[in-house]
């Protein structure tokens, strides 16, 4: 499961631009890739839908089992491991997943600043055209995106539920532990590599300064 996940959260899918030639210099165009993440939203959705899902059943508590009946029963069909508790779970990651990528990234603004710079994508005519290129092929990876979402918080949930499997990380808690750690590993590694870069400038200081 964390191996699966480390692959799926580094995943991107390249988008290869090009730059006029003007740009690059030397009478050839320079190329470069726009990166699009195949988790763009990250544990958004997941806590999102839990929390939603938790709503009834915080209201059935404060109720203290006075409530009407059919809050009762809700509550119980909600609990964990319930076929309608793993529907609406995985309903709700879908929803929240585009809908939070969505709000993260923008293709309309990101074609406009590859028109705004001379950017464009082979094939592809710049301003609406690009815009709409990079929508479809962000909306195929979030459907791609959406499914491990739903996939990593429901495979606990089954393995306790339904195999009595003890898997004592839930889903949401298994995505924050492996980002954190590879963000805080990124950037400790950025950091040792600017260190390294700045040791190397102040040899290079010195050399220069006996050489003069």
């Amino acid at each position: 499961m964390i191996a699966f996940i480390v692959f799926v959260e580094l995943a991107q899918r390249r988008i290869l631009v090009q730059y006029p030639k003007r740009q690059a210099g030397a009478g050839r165009a320079e190329t470069s890739h726009l990166p699009l993440k195949l988790n763009t939203s990250g544990v958004i959705p997941p806590i999102f839908a839990s929390s939603l899902l938790l709503l009834p059943i915080t209201v059935a508590n404060f109720a203290q089992g006075q409530g009407p009946d059919w809050l009762n029963t809700l509550t119980a069909m909600l609990g964990h491991g319930q076929p309608l508790f793993l529907f609406f779970y995985v309903l709700l990651i879908i929803f929240f997943t585009f809908f939070y990528t969505s709000i993260m990234f923008n293709p309309k603004e990101t074609a406009e600043n590859l028109k705004k710079y001379g950017g464009f994508i082979p094939g592809i005519r710049p301003g609406e055209r690009t815009a709409e290129y990079i929508d479809f092929v962000l909306t195929r990876i979030t459907v791609i995106g959406a499914l491990y979402l739903s996939l990593v918080c429901i495979l606990p949930e089954f393995l306790v539920g339904y195999t009595g499997i003890p898997f004592y990380f839930g889903g949401t808690s298994l995505l924050i532990v492996v980002s954190v750690t590879m963000d805080t590993v990124a950037q400790v590694q950025g950091h040792l590599l600017a260190q390294q870069y700045e040791g190397l400038i102040k040899k290079a200081k010195l050399k220069g300064g006996r050489l003069r």
